[in-house]
């Protein structure tokens, strides 16, 4: 393609994308296609010869955009938000114009530089403790797995019992916990039956006497605690698990603590919200997603850890191929997670802070919580529906109740679901509470207003009074 011709479709793109951004509430939250439908429109296949941009572009709009479920839709209140924002994007378009390869400093000194520094302001815009180091990872599943693995390695570094074998890894999470923790403990090694499930109180939040309990009984059979997860913000219903008992008792027996705050740690920013970080300082690592809450374009993920040193030992190389003679003066990312290879994700995410100001980005959060708890009050003034779960913050969990037996409820609550997201106008996900069929309603993408969230309970309401009738 000459550059002539990449000008006139990268003006054309641009034009698009800012309408698509434009007119996003007009189209379906989720495409109504039955399965295998985008693949039988298109050639089973490669073409032989080139095709002209144009006849790419039209595909593009006729055959892949009527299958894509569009995440920045303003009707869009399931899983949790993966915001986008037109600074990220814009960001997003130079890093891949410049094709960086950013696993070492001298492959791109300006990113990891400013990857440093970006990770730093995030540290301070939380308010998380001043030793932390940060370092940008795809997903938080690729971070929390880098946690295990330096809790492995710090666990197994001297550890032996007498006949000089090392004891058995045990692993602490929560009856809540998001389920990337138990693909990383598989991963990492450690083995499904080391890990350990602590039972939740009634808001959904680990128990720290149960947590004692557990590790004591283990070191009593032989094994050796390695590492305790708590979430600030679970999956399910953004519990908040009680981080300072949980970090003083893993403190007290060894284990490394690895805090989740995947999508909540974004609310950090507001310091009215910081009191879930009580304890912070018994963090060995902390992660959370820009790319959910942050409005930074996937994928972006801060992983922040107290020792570095215990990072770099876990995944640091060294062959000849990749020593400079600046090592022993720098950074080099390579060594601080499980890619070698890595993007210059710090580029969009600058674009974003220095966009939208530490300012900005607190109104944008506060909205977020002002309107969740605008639902929570919907929810509670109608007697036809049951609040599930505390509102900390954007997720709303609530289901039907009309007094009918459990599992009549989860039928219920399961069609009554099914009709909302039918509407095509907002797109909701369920979940399981204790064992309890219940909606989630995650109001957190940008282009989400008061107005949007009003009408969206008024399709709730009325769909409510349709399946009850039934």
């Amino acid at each position: 393609m000459k550059n002539e011709e990449f000008r006139k479709y990268g003006h054309e793109f641009i034009d698009w994308v800012a309408d698509y951004l434009e007119n996003l509430g007009s189209r379906r939250v989720v495409p109504d296609v039955k399965p295998g439908a985008v693949r039988s429109a298109l050639p089973a296949s490669p073409p032989l010869k080139p095709e002209p941009m144009e006849a790419l572009f039209n595909d593009f709009k006729d055959i892949i955009l009527p299958g894509i479920t569009h995440w920045q839709h303003p009707g869009w209140y399931a899983y949790f938000p993966a915001n986008s924002s037109p600074a990220s994007l814009l960001g997003e378009i130079l890093t891949a114009a410049l094709g960086a390869q950013c696993m070492s400093w001298q492959t791109s000194p300006a990113a990891t530089e400013l990857e440093d520094l970006v990770m730093d302001w995030l540290r301070q815009m939380l308010g998380l403790p001043s030793g932390m180091s940060g370092v940008i990872q795809d997903t938080a599943s690729t971070a929390t797995l880098c946690a295990l693995l330096s809790a492995r390695e710090r666990a197994t570094d001297f550890e032996s019992n007498e006949s000089g074998l090392r004891r058995p890894l045990t692993v602490y999470i929560s009856s809540e916990t998001h389920s990337s923790i138990e693909k990383g403990v598989k991963i990492a090694g450690y083995g499904r039956a080391s890990l350990r499930r602590i039972e939740s109180d009634a808001a959904y939040a680990m128990i720290p006497e149960k947590l004692e309990a557990a590790i004591l009984e283990d070191k009593a059979r032989g094994f050796q605690p390695a590492c305790v997860v708590a979430t600030l913000g679970t999956t399910s219903s953004t519990a908040i698990d009680p981080l300072r008992p949980i970090g003083e008792i893993a403190a007290r027996h060894g284990a490394w603590l690895h805090v989740d705050a995947a999508y909540a740690g974004t609310a950090a920013v507001c310091p009215e919200n910081r009191a879930m970080l009580d304890g912070a300082e018994f963090m060995d690592s902390f992660v959370f997603n820009p790319h959910k809450w942050m409005l930074t374009n996937f994928d972006c993920s801060a992983y922040f850890v107290k020792d570095a040193g215990a990072l770099i030992r876990t995944f640091e190389i060294h062959p000849e191929y990749l020593k400079t003679k600046a090592d022993p003066y720098v950074k080099n990312y390579r060594d601080w997670g499980i890619q070698l290879g890595r993007r210059f994700r710090a580029l969009k995410l600058w674009f974003v802070i220095r966009s939208h100001g530490v300012e900005g980005l607190q109104a944008f959060v506060r909205e977020h919580l002002r309107l969740a708890r605008m639902v929570k009050g919907y929810v509670e003034a109608d007697k036809r529906f049951e609040l599930m779960a505390p509102v900390p913050f954007g997720l709303v969990c609530f289901r039907l109740n009309d007094g009918r037996g459990e599992d009549a409820l989860n039928d219920l609550n399961k069609r009554f679901l099914e009709r909302i997201n039918a509407s095509g106008k907002l797109f909701m996900t369920h979940t399981a509470l204790r064992g309890k069929y219940t909606l989630r309603m995650v109001i957190g993408a940008r282009t989400t207003t008061e107005a949007h969230v009003r009408a969206a309970w008024e399709i709730i309401r009325s769909v409510a009074g349709l399946v009850l009738k039934l």
